[in-house]
């Protein structure tokens, strides 16, 4: 079968030790089975180490952080697709999804742009701070959370939770604090990096498992693979994980998914309990960095999402291989001064 030619831009190039999900995504596509894939990396800080694999991105572009807002970010992909042509775009950081989701109509409509993204109702439902509210609804246990704005209000949390428990920034970022004094010092360190407001939530031990899903937007689970943490950085990052057997956390899933008519990629975190209880942590609304385990258990989530965005037949996975590992690791690249010069000054390398 003849592979046709796509050009696709995917965001998210930070390949750190707090990594993002596009280099994940982008050798997914590169593995794909029915697409010949121009990859268009995008960029917002200059030593994203995304931006120097060759090897996987084609042509790489900075953008305008979030913050600058959609019309900034309107010119700047009218820009890029004037030189490129893209089929679709895949954003992968939550922070930049709001701006992408409000202009995927009109990137749709005056640039020929596909996306494949959640609904605005759907990534407002399942956010940090509306988190317990979404799970009543769709009656999903969660953690106790409180969502607030102030040092007086962390110090008042004595009297509705009890130590240790979990500190979150409005989209990264999670400490555990074990007395008053960590959560101040917590308090400071989220707001600083992501302004407020700050979650609160209560401490739920057990295993922590992850799924990897897509949803087609009309309740139908695409695919779905769940993991287990094996090897946990200092940052609660997985560094290494294995696909699970689970009918439990499958069906969980497929019923979030059908309940929430779920439209893209997406990544639920959760703690199993000693007693078997499923607690939902988070409702990642991408893929996760670790997406290319779906890959080598058989399941091409990302290249899923573009044919879909393409209108394709997509029919959903039925299996995938358990006891698949992955293990992430670092290494050094060698970047010439000129490259990063280009980058910095151009924007597009």
């Amino acid at each position: 079968m003849k592979k046709k030619k796509i050009s696709v831009a995917v965001s998210g190039l930070n390949a750190i030790d707090s990594p993002g999900p596009g280099i994940s995504v982008i050798r997914s596509l590169r593995e794909s089975k029915y697409f010949d894939v121009r990859i268009i990396g995008l960029s917002y800080e200059t030593l994203e180490p995304g931006l120097y694999m060759h090897d996987l991105v084609d042509k790489a572009y900075q953008l305008p952080l979030p913050s600058a807002g959609m019309d900034v970010l309107y010119a700047r992909l009218q820009y890029i697709n004037s030189i490129e042509k893209l089929d679709l775009i895949i954003p992968n950081f939550d922070a930049e999804l709001f701006n992408f989701i409000k202009l995927a109509p009109k990137l749709k409509a005056e640039l020929k742009i596909n996306t494949f993204l959640p609904t605005l109702d759907q990534f407002e439902a399942r956010h940090k701070v509306n988190l317990a509210d979404f799970g009543k609804k769709h009656k999903i246990k969660v953690p106790k959370s409180k969502t607030i704005h102030t040092i007086k209000e962390v110090l008042a949390l004595k009297s509705e939770f009890t130590y240790p428990l979990v500190v979150k920034g409005k989209f990264y970022d999670a400490t555990v604090a074990y007395s008053v004094d960590q959560a101040i010092s917590a308090f400071h360190k989220i707001t600083s990096k992501w302004g407020l407001p700050i979650i609160i939530q209560e401490f739920v031990t057990g295993q922590e498992v992850n799924v990897t899903a897509i949803g087609d937007g009309k309740g139908n689970t695409m695919g779905a693979v769940p993991m287990r943490k094996m090897y946990i950085t200092d940052k609660g990052k997985a560094w290494s994980g294995i696909s699970i057997d689970d009918p439990k956390l499958l069906k969980m899933t497929t019923k979030l998914i059908s309940s929430t008519k779920w439209k893209g990629g997406m990544e639920l975190e959760i703690v199993k309990t000693e007693k078997e209880e499923y607690y939902l942590i988070e409702i990642n609304p991408r893929f996760p960095a670790w997406v290319y385990l779906a890959v080598g258990c058989g399941q091409n989530h990302p290249e899923a999402l573009v044919r879909m965005a393409l209108k394709q037949d997509v029919k959903p996975f039925q299996k995938y291989v358990a006891g698949t590992l992955f293990v992430r690791y670092s290494y050094d690249m060698i970047v010439s001064l000129k490259e990063f010069e280009t980058i910095s000054t151009l924007g597009e390398l």
